[in-house]
């Protein structure tokens, strides 16, 4: 059965493929090479899986170029709307900080005024309590005066009968006439010194009314003030306050040990003293006390988000992340790893960039990583930048946030030119893109 099988297909293949010779010719030598059916057909095989698999390869690699091309576009689109994003965040953000400042200076200047307002308002009252008291002497003074007066006509009636009783009546008269336009020149000065008085005493009183209104007035703008400073403030530090809770920083921790170590110029902002004799604060010093502490506390967020990676250390309109954190297959040994960082792909050459400030512990070979640069920042943070063609920092080199310390290269245990790039916290890895992301829509 296998004979006639075998037989039947020989045939088949010797009417499709048939039995050719090649014949090759020398000078003292002739030799064929004899191609049989079998050895057509697998040859004929073997072509057409090459060409096969030659266009199926063409098309992938088409494919991937196109689909890099538009990852690329993508890219590039992506990137100019975060940096047009972050354009404008930080417009409104420098004019937040614009509108806070002439707030504050309003705020200092309405303060100024209300002291001297205060101080008009005290000597008005005190002016008033001086003219009550003049009034009250004056009254005095006419009660006396009035006391006189009857005295005197006392006297005038007691002159009449001692004049009826024999005395100089022309006498008598001349002395009662001159008492008489005595007393009557005393109460006229009197009266008049009164009304006077009265008048000063009623100018003292709409003055005093109108500074109480005028102080209300300031009051009111004082209070949209602190409105506008309040909102300022709050809109300024939430976003801050939000971007160190999704890293996993604890703002409070945070704040409190940069505020330990803090040594810049001017100091953190000291509450408002508005009174030296131990009064209890007014309402608009408390408010102010409360915005300052804000202030304060975006002040610390300010310096504690410099000392924290919260920045991409590639330029991501030129680079494209191939690898993030986490368990891969090990492409030499097959194997699962933990893969301790965030791979970014990029020509050789490319700018890297530091992602806080901090201190140079490490640059030179490492094992593994090649070319590496270690960075040691605030909250026992670490960043590594490995596999780079050329280190441009030195140990022991105090860096800033955003300066170039290195070129992307292709050294150590790597399969393509990238950046390998690792954040560690107290020795232990963790995913850098927590802290990327956090920062995003915030710087």
């Amino acid at each position: 059965m296998r004979t006639r099988l075998a037989i039947r297909i020989h045939s088949f293949l010797e009417r499709r493929f048939p039995e050719r010779r090649g014949f090759l010719k020398s000078d003292t030598d002739t030799r064929f090479i004899r191609l049989r059916s079998e050895t057509q057909l697998i040859a004929m095989a073997g072509v057409t899986l090459f060409v096969a698999w030659s266009i199926v390869a063409t098309a992938i690699v088409l494919m991937d170029s196109i689909g890099s091309g538009n990852f690329r576009e993508l890219a590039k689109r992506d990137q100019q709307t975060y940096r047009a994003r972050l354009n404008a965040i930080s417009d409104e953000r420098d004019a937040r900080a614009e509108e806070a400042l002439a707030a504050q200076e309003r705020f200092n200047a309405a303060l100024a005024q209300i002291s001297v307002m205060q101080s008009e308002l005290l000597a008005s009252e005190t002016r008033r309590r001086e003219l009550e008291t003049g009034i009250e002497v004056i009254q005095s003074t006419l009660r006396d005066t009035m006391t006189q007066r009857d005295g005197a006509r006392k006297a005038l009636a007691q002159l009449k009968e001692d004049t009826e009783g024999g005395a100089s009546p022309h006498a008598v008269m001349a002395s009662a006439e001159a008492q008489m336009g005595l007393l009557a020149s005393v109460l006229y000065d009197t009266a008049s010194e009164r009304d006077q008085i009265q008048a000063d005493a009623q100018g003292a009183l709409e003055q005093r009314d109108e500074l109480e209104l005028e102080l209300q007035l300031m009051n009111e703008r004082n209070s949209q003030i602190f409105r506008q400073l309040e909102e300022a403030v709050a809109v300024s530090v939430t976003p801050l306050d939000k971007m160190f809770r999704n890293a996993g920083m604890p703002p409070d921790r945070i704040l409190e040990q940069v505020r330990r170590g803090y040594s810049g110029q001017g100091g953190p902002l000291e509450p408002l003293a508005m009174s030296t004799r131990g009064e209890e604060p007014s309402p608009e010093a408390l408010r102010a006390n409360a915005i300052l502490a804000k202030l304060d506390q975006l002040n610390l967020y300010r310096l504690a988000a410099q000392q924290a990676p919260f920045a991409t250390p590639v330029n991501l309109g030129h680079v494209r992340q191939t690898s993030g954190y986490g368990y891969r297959r090990d492409p030499k040994t097959g194997g699962r790893r933990l893969h301790k960082g965030s791979d970014f792909a990029g020509s050789t050459g490319t700018d890297i960039f530091a992602t806080a400030d901090g201190v140079v512990t490490h640059a030179g070979w490492q094992s593994g990583y090649g070319k590496m640069v270690t960075i040691r920042h605030a909250f026992g943070i670490e960043t590594r930048y490995a596999h780079n063609s050329r280190i441009r920092v030195t140990k022991g080199q105090r860096v800033s946030r955003g300066d170039h310390i290195a070129d992307m290269g292709n050294t150590g245990r790597s399969t393509g030119t990238h950046l390998h790039y690792e954040v560690r916290v107290n020795g232990q890895a963790v995913n850098p893109m927590i802290y990327i992301k956090a920062a995003r829509n915030v710087f």
